[in-house]
């Protein structure tokens, strides 16, 4: 009797043994922890920006509404850009575009791209389809999403361990300085430095709200030196606004203001938020080291734009990828306002490991973030 009941006890404890396990692995496929993602320590990237991040796949009508913009800002791919890179970097899955995204868990866990070309911080006008609040609202979605799936605890876990990248602000330069007199009105509402302040103020409120929704690592880019940009040289030449190393100064003080006050509060919150870790990643401060010393990183053009027309390539964006440089490699400048995919790659090996730019970003890199 006491073999039988031993015996039945076993198979008993058996089959409990093999319905945890299996229960087990199926949370893990739920979770997305099998596969491509178990080789980061972090849980998945969450993107959201303008055209530093998305190359206007996730932006709708793109095509209809780019104007003199480029109909190809990525030389065809948006693997090509800074946070994709990162990703890469990190053993992470290409981030899925929001809306190619099907809306299954295994998508949104495996990251989402929340990115729109033109993407502004504040809503100026009509054509900036995805601002930051849009972005913000999907993103806030797609954690009470996950939340709902995976149930709060596990949720939040894996949105504590993932990382959010913040890459805003340029477009709101660019409406700024080219767009003054337009029905945007925006030159009228703010002076530069109101704008300026403005435009931090809202990046700021954005992370705490982040924080809020238990988000818990965050990379926020600088503004890149659009001074220096085709389409801003080209709307300046023959001015006589003050020009140095073939660069805008007005338009560089401007966002080099905007870049200081971002960093200067997120130092402020790392301070006052023990558990939070957000970076701050000087863009501006890198690409201006490639434009004042271009032949240590392989770059012979600085000014003029791989793809596009006119003086600079500034005139109109890149409507063809035949049209393009036979060396976008030696270009700094990729269309009106986007780095080349070298120039991006420079960027993120600096954000990454510190190389070939120390302290690009502050106060710690990303490869130290993701095991922070």
């Amino acid at each position: 009797m006491a073999m039988r009941k031993w015996g039945v006890v076993g198979l008993s404890f058996l089959i409990f043994l093999m319905i945890t396990v299996r229960h087990g692995h199926d949370a893990a496929m739920e979770m997305g922890l099998s596969g491509d993602l178990t080789t980061s320590p972090s849980a998945a990237m969450y993107v959201l920006g303008d055209s530093s991040v998305d190359c206007g796949d996730n932006t709708p009508f793109y095509v209809l509404s780019h104007r003199n913009l480029s109909m190809f800002p990525c030389n065809g791919s948006d693997a090509t850009l800074l946070p994709q890179i990162l990703a890469k970097k990190m053993g992470l899955p290409k981030t899925t575009p929001f809306f190619s995204q099907n809306g299954s868990i295994h998508t949104i866990l495996g990251g989402v791209n929340f990115g729109s070309a033109e993407a502004t911080i504040l809503y100026p006008s009509s054509r900036s389809y995805q601002s930051l609040n849009e972005q913000l609202r999907q993103a806030f979605e797609t954690i009470q999403l996950l939340q709902l799936r995976l149930g709060e605890e596990t949720a939040n876990n894996f949105i504590e361990s993932s990382i959010f990248y913040l890459s805003f602000g340029k477009d709101d330069f660019i409406d700024y300085f080219l767009n003054n007199s337009s029905s945007s009105g925006i030159g009228l509402k703010y002076s530069a430095q109101n704008l300026s302040h403005i435009l931090v103020h809202q990046m700021t409120n954005a992370v705490r709200n982040l924080y809020d929704n238990n988000v818990r690592k965050i990379v926020c880019a600088g503004v890149l030196p659009l001074g220096c940009a085709p389409r801003i040289l080209l709307k300046n030449d023959g001015s006589s606004d003050s020009v140095s190393k073939g660069c805008l100064d007005e338009v560089n003080m401007l966002v080099l203001e905007y870049n200081t006050r971002l960093e200067e509060n997120i130092v402020a919150i790392n301070a006052e938020l023990a558990d939070v870790h957000i970076i701050f990643c000087d863009v501006y401060r890198a690409m201006m080291e490639f434009i004042n010393n271009p032949m240590g990183y392989g770059i012979e053009d600085v000014q003029n734009a791989c793809c596009g027309q006119g003086k600079y390539g500034g005139e109109s964006g890149c409507l063809s990828t035949e049209t393009a440089c036979n060396e976008a490699s030696t270009h700094v400048w990729w269309d009106l306002y986007n780095p080349t995919p070298a120039v991006n790659s420079l960027l993120a090996g600096s954000a990454w490991s510190g190389r070939p730019l120390s302290s690009i970003c502050r106060p710690i890199t990303v490869q130290q973030l993701i095991s922070s």
